[in-house]
């Protein structure tokens, strides 16, 4: 744990005002209280078991976006930090710090800022993709950092409008036995990594946008997210479930269980 004054925050909202207090801070600090170089903040909270629910409560924790948007960014807004629009935030528990962040010194937290001038390269990545629902080479892949483009679509090898062949990853089975896979197209989506945001993004391809095949995103707060386009991406998080088609469903964890 890290080191605690003695009047540490015991409830929810003492927790949550620290965290803030904490945060603002840093966030002074940085870029001497210029924000548009800032990319992301990295929360990491390393508190007791016993004490793991008020932290989840102080941070919504199972409200996706809630505390970086209705309490972080009030905060830049309040003393004039200027975020740019593409800043993200993530909250990880229990986790090993880095040895960079800086460590608050009355409450169980840490704090690692990235920017365009000193981004955070995450070296290495794992995820997974589960198939939920459709009939793929596998039910379960596990995705890379370091392994680029990852292609998914309905057969392992296609060749594409221009002779070139594409190679699908998470192929899934070009038979049309399985009514679930017949809105699959061979050119769907892909996932890739962004070094600089320290994140998966899921794409669609040319047969993933209308007027063909379509992609539908439901996080875990229960937002639905359409893919209307293939230059915009949606920066993937723990739970959320892709619809390819009409009923194939893939589900994207960090969790090997």
């Amino acid at each position: 744990m890290f080191d605690l004054f003695k009047n540490r925050p015991k409830d929810v909202k003492e927790i949550r005002n620290a965290l803030l207090h904490f945060i603002k801070e840093q966030l002074q600090k940085t870029e001497g209280g210029e924000g548009s170089n800032i990319t992301g903040l990295y929360l990491f909270i390393n508190c007791k078991d016993e004490e793991k629910h008020l932290y989840e409560a102080a941070v919504f924790y199972d409200t996706s976006d809630k505390f970086k948007n209705e309490e972080v960014q009030k905060i830049a807004d309040d003393y004039a930090i200027a975020l740019p629009t593409s800043w993200i935030m993530e909250i990880s528990f229990n986790q090993q710090v880095p040895p960079e962040a800086i460590k608050s010194k009355n409450i169980d937290a840490a704090l690692l800022i990235s920017t365009f001038k000193n981004p955070i390269l995450h070296k290495e990545a794992t995820a997974y993709i589960n198939v939920l629902n459709g009939e793929a080479e596998k039910e379960r892949y596990m995705i890379s950092s370091s392994r680029g483009k990852i292609n998914i679509g309905r057969g392992a090898s296609v060749q594409t409008a221009d002779g070139f062949f594409r190679k699908n990853t998470i192929a899934f089975t070009d038979s049309d036995s399985n009514e679930n896979n017949r809105a699959v197209s061979r050119q769907h989506a892909h996932i890739e990594w962004d070094p600089v945001i320290g994140s998966f993004f899921l794409f669609a391809d040319e047969g993933g946008i209308p007027p063909n095949n379509k992609i539908k995103v439901r996080e875990v707060s229960g937002s639905p997210v359409k893919l209307m386009t293939t230059e915009i991406g949606h920066r993937l998080q723990e739970g959320d479930q892709v619809i390819l088609g009409e009923s194939v469903v893939l589900e994207f964890t960090f969790s090997a269980e």
